[in-house]
């Protein structure tokens, strides 16, 4: 783990897990402090676990707060995408995470994430219910309803849904030609700007989107969400399957989901039991808001606290 995250998460373990199987072998790093109830909390995209570093920290007086980097982020392993983008599915990546959480002892956790990573906590608690305890979303509503929605409203708000989807390598060597200029543009141009970043936690975002090996990993989960995933997705819609556990959705009155959608509304469909509110900032949640997040957490997954 670089020097400058170890500095954000003081007094936190750190660790890798070895993941997956004999085809596609996944090592995932992460973080961890704490006692009482697991609470495992999933970032988005471009981003590592390093979001969560205004947040874990308070979270860990209550809980045993585990974060990790997504397969295909961070310091994780970034295999190719295979023929069908199997390999960063949301039900891939959710397994490499209950995988991560079974090895450290916790058989049955409760799950927050965001962005990206609210996709694969979604997956993960569709997928493995007898796993999670409750599951909190950040800024998203579910990913096929999303695209079922699809006007020109959201393709331009979105618009970097189906850029990253394109054939690779297009939009890798796009991006890959100048990736500051990218994460300046795309994160610094949306409702907080670049101040709400750290320095530390900015520079981990920026070393990562370096990698070329990341930039392709980021591209095929854009692209097993627009394939693969949706499969996967209208599969439990015939089936009738939907999240069994409380569900908490927490969105942003400054950001673009909140402009093209009805996130309660759209969880209400996909869940038994969905609550939740809009929040006086923009998407970056954890970095934007944690004097707020914090206490929703502690509210939400409170009743399991010791």
């Amino acid at each position: 783990m670089q020097a400058e995250v170890r500095d954000l998460f003081e007094g936190f373990s750190s660790g890798s897990v070895a993941v997956g199987d004999d085809s596609c072998p996944v090592d995932i790093p992460y973080v961890s402090a704490g006692t009482g109830p697991p609470l495992l909390l999933l970032h988005g995209a471009p981003q590592t676990k390093a979001m969560w570093h205004r947040v874990a920290p308070r979270l860990a007086e209550r809980f045993t707060v585990v974060a990790t980097d997504l397969r295909g982020y961070g310091d994780a392993s970034k295999p190719e995408g295979g023929e069908k983008h199997q390999n960063y599915s949301k039900r891939a990546m959710a397994a490499d995470q209950l995988a991560v959480m079974q090895a450290l002892g916790h058989s049955r956790f409760m799950l927050a994430g965001h962005d990206r990573g609210g996709r694969v906590a979604h997956r993960l608690a569709l997928d493995h219910p007898q796993a999670v305890s409750k599951l909190m979303v950040l800024d998203i509503a579910p990913t096929l309803s999303m695209f079922e929605q699809t006007d020109m409203n959201f393709a331009t708000c979105y618009w970097h849904w189906f850029f990253y989807q394109q054939k690779a390598p297009l939009p890798e060597k796009l991006v890959g030609a100048d990736p500051e200029y990218m994460l300046r543009t795309f994160m610094g141009g949306r409702h907080a700007g670049l101040s709400v970043f750290d320095p530390a936690a900015w520079s981990e975002y920026l070393r990562c989107a370096k990698n070329p090996a990341m930039l392709h990993a980021m591209c095929e989960d854009y692209r097993a969400a627009a394939s693969i995933d949706l499969e996967h997705d209208r599969i439990d819609r015939s089936n009738k399957v939907v999240l069994e556990m409380p569900l908490r959705v927490l969105w942003g009155e400054y950001g673009l989901l909140h402009r093209c959608f009805e996130p309660l509304k759209d969880w209400r469909a996909f869940a038994r039991k969905a609550e939740g509110r809009l929040l006086p900032c923009g998407h970056y949640i954890a970095e934007e808001l944690p004097d707020v997040l914090v206490p929703e957490c502690f509210e939400f997954f409170g009743s399991e606290a010791v």
